[in-house]
């Protein structure tokens, strides 16, 4: 497929308009009005939209199953969290926004468990380093994003205010073991 020639006239003369850019200032108008004028009547109508719009917080959209929210707990069964506070999540955090106290109990199955584990969410950038470095799926990345608060205190979200139930961390559960097959069957991973 053979292409255009296009000679550049690089030494005419441009009238005073020209070199004032008035033509090209009005036609960028022109396009502007055009679809200010275009998504109005949308709006207005109801039909023939052509912006994407959501009226937040009456509309939400859902968000990819790779979405980073703040990070969580898992929390198993019996109320306890999945955490073994191995401390690596707390080792990959950029931002040192982790905090875990470990704790150890005799003749149970899980020997570690942490007895205190705390998040500065006012720190936390929502990378997902944590939840890529826990071995034991404890600590996931939710859907939940919105969390202003007045008072910087009120950020620090201890054990309590972390821990939820892995039934309503499946779909975000299954996308990680989803990856994981997917590196795994590979053979190596691709960035």
């Amino acid at each position: 497929m053979s292409g255009q020639v296009i000679k550049v006239k690089r030494h005419e003369k441009l009238g005073v308009l020209e070199r004032l850019y008035v033509p090209m200032i009005v036609q960028g108008l022109a396009v502007t009005a055009g679809h200010f004028f275009r998504n109005l009547r949308g709006f207005i109508t109801g039909k023939n939209r052509t912006d994407f719009v959501v009226q937040y917080p009456d509309e939400r959209i859902d968000y990819p199953d790779a979405f980073r929210g703040m990070p969580v707990l898992v929390q198993l069964d019996n109320g306890q969290p999945r955490c073994v506070a191995c401390g690596l999540c707390e080792f990959a955090c950029p931002t040192d926004c982790i905090s875990i106290v470990p704790g150890e109990i005799e003749g149970a199955r899980i020997e570690r468990y942490p007895e205190a584990f705390n998040i500065d969410m006012s720190r936390c950038m929502f990378c997902g380093l944590c939840e890529e470095a826990c071995p034991e799926e404890a600590i996931v990345m939710s859907r939940e994003f919105e969390i202003s608060s007045y008072d910087r205190r009120t950020l620090n979200y201890d054990k309590e205010r972390l821990l939820v139930p892995e039934t309503l961390l499946k779909r975000r559960l299954e996308f990680l073991r989803g990856e994981y097959d997917r590196v795994h069957a590979g053979g190596e991973r691709r960035s």
